[in-house]
């Protein structure tokens, strides 16, 4: 059944779209509705009627501006005075509202459909709802939601507020800052000096930073769609408070050191380079705001440190970092992305995301259950992901309740489980006192990844000379290639050209764009042009035709 409803209240206005506006367009439509879009699904009140959760529904959109907007054109927002949406009541009369085990599943098939399918930009609302009834009874609203206006930090603040409209609060008026004036905000001259600071930040991280965090032989079959993974556990939340307890550092600066050091020892890395979405919500003016603030801070962490008690030092003062430089505009980020990646001949690999929204009080309920498991695993649904780590904190007391997806060419199902026991591990060992991390094998469980001794670390990152000959004579049209580094350090590439017309600035053009398929290759600093590949295989006695850094 269809319900239409309309609303009428506020003013008609319209302005230029925000940084995070912008950048989720940019992923939409570059990546599409199913990889873009959120959803959640807000339990219903029991004894709620159906016209009530209707009259709350049109309550919050009159409430929030963000609900009422539209992008007419994809440099511009506009405020509806007046308008409708649907709510679609799906009811099941072979389900029991006694035996709940069913409900939350189906309600999320419901919001995971409606989100999967594009919104239509120009003229729907940025929320789709389905109501799950059972006998008309409602149990469980839908919610799909256009990534352009809103992130998870924003649904659990609507979320909030519906609950409280379905209960009949009055609610006083939003004091957080809309949409239209967040965007005159940034294009301050203020705004505007806080964007090329992340400018910098992100620059500097990208030119000294691995490359990709995972660059391992398995990766070559990579891009799998990932299933989710749960970890619920009352263990892990008591080991997070006494950890906190003894350092003095905050639980979630506690829970972000642990992911970032196990990441980086099961990758083998010096430095955890992390995208953390969840960041830009520490402003009291943007607590509440519903927007898309979730823009990503990206953090790197040296792990060159003796035990934990110091990384967790380190964890705090790199995450503020990240944070503040966590809004830019992304358009003028991926041109410098571009520029610093042929600058460098690396490609900016989005390895790993760390998304905490345990503050946002997401999974309202949890704390008043008492059969809370003291170390759960299960398994959930499969989801293509842009990534090759994904990482949501739900909750951090009283259960440290995780969401893990990893992408089954690293991580095997036993190995994605064993890598969320051994977070646990760590994190009860830390709990006991500073823990050294060259004992973290030992400790976890978890192993570092298993590279042959071809394999070299070269400007801080994991490379396979071979792999980057490859990739260049196959970029090259077959043209022969040898890669090897030099004494500095540094990596140099002989290509025998064979009398065909050629350039470093076009070999190493042609080799950038090889890059995003393969981790273990990265540019070569110089690029030498030789006649013909010698016979006894000794390039450097060759006499060069032209070399450069093709830069």
């Amino acid at each position: 059944m269809k319900h239409t409803l309309t609303f009428r209240g506020g003013a008609e206005r319209s302005g230029p779209l925000t940084m995070g506006q912008s950048n989720m367009l940019r992923c939409l439509l570059r990546d599409g509705a199913a990889l873009t879009n959120i959803h959640d699904v807000w339990p219903v009140p029991h004894g709620s009627t159906t016209a009530a959760v209707l009259d709350a529904l049109r309550a919050l959109v009159l409430r929030h501006e963000a609900l009422r907007t539209v992008l007419p054109h994809h440099d511009e927002q506009l405020v509806l005075a007046e308008g409708e949406f649907t709510v679609i009541v799906v009811d099941r009369e072979d389900l029991h509202v006694d035996l709940p085990a069913d409900l939350p599943r189906i309600a999320d098939e419901l919001a995971r459909r409606d989100r999967d399918r594009d919104f239509r930009l120009a003229e729907e609302l940025p929320l789709r709802f389905s109501l799950l009834t059972v006998r008309g009874e409602p149990v469980h609203l839908a919610v799909a939601a256009n990534h352009v206006f809103t992130d998870g930090g924003a649904l659990a603040v609507l979320r909030e507020d519906w609950l409280a409209l379905l209960g009949g609060a009055d609610l006083p008026a939003p004091d957080s800052l809309t949409p239209i004036e967040l965007a005159a905000e940034e294009t301050s001259p203020d705004g505007k000096l806080k964007s090329e600071a992340a400018m910098r930040h992100w620059e500097q991280v990208i030119r000294t930073g691995p490359q990709a965090v995972f660059a391992e032989p398995r990766l070559e079959n990579a891009d799998g769609p990932a299933p989710r993974l749960t970890l619920r556990s009352r263990r892990g939340a008591r080991a997070l408070a006494r950890t906190a307890e003894r350092t003095g550092a905050p639980p979630a600066t506690v829970l972000l050191a642990a992911w970032c050091a196990l990441v980086g020892h099961r990758a083998g890395q010096r430095a955890c380079v992390t995208a953390m979405p969840t960041a830009n919500r520490f402003n009291s003016r943007l607590a509440r705001s519903i927007t898309p603030l979730s823009q990503d801070a990206l953090l790197l962490l040296d792990l060159r440190v003796p035990g934990f008690d110091g990384l967790l030092r380190k964890t705090w003062g790199a995450a503020l970092n990240a944070y503040r430089h966590g809004r830019f505009d992304a358009h003028r980020l991926w041109e410098m992305i571009d520029r610093t990646t042929t600058e460098r001949g690396s490609h900016f690999a989005r390895d790993v995301v760390f998304n905490d929204v345990s503050a946002l009080n997401a999974f309202l309920g949890e704390s008043d259950r008492t059969d809370l498991p003291e170390a759960e695993l299960t398994w959930g649904p499969t989801q293509a992901l842009p990534t090759r780590l994904l990482g949501f904190a739900h909750q951090i007391d009283p259960l440290l309740h995780l969401s893990l997806w990893a992408d089954p060419a690293l991580f095997e199902r036993t190995e994605a489980e064993g890598f969320l026991t051994g977070l646990l591990r760590l994190l009860e060992a830390a709990a006991e006192g500073d823990l050294p991390l060259a004992d973290l094998t030992a400790v976890t469980g978890v192993a570092p990844a298993d590279r042959g001794p071809d394999w070299q670390r070269v400007d801080g990152c994991w490379v396979r000379p071979q792999a980057i000959a490859e990739a260049l004579s196959e970029a090259l049209d077959g043209l022969p290639a040898h890669v090897a580094d030099e004494d500095d350090g540094t990596l140099t590439a002989w290509i025998a050209t064979g009398g065909r017309p050629l350039t470093p600035a076009a070999a190493h053009t042609a080799l950038l764009a090889r890059l995003p398929a393969r981790t273990g290759v990265l540019a070569p600093r110089r690029y030498v042009l030789v006649p013909a590949a010698p016979a006894g295989g000794d390039w450097r006695a060759l006499r060069p035709l032209a070399e450069g850094s093709g830069r």
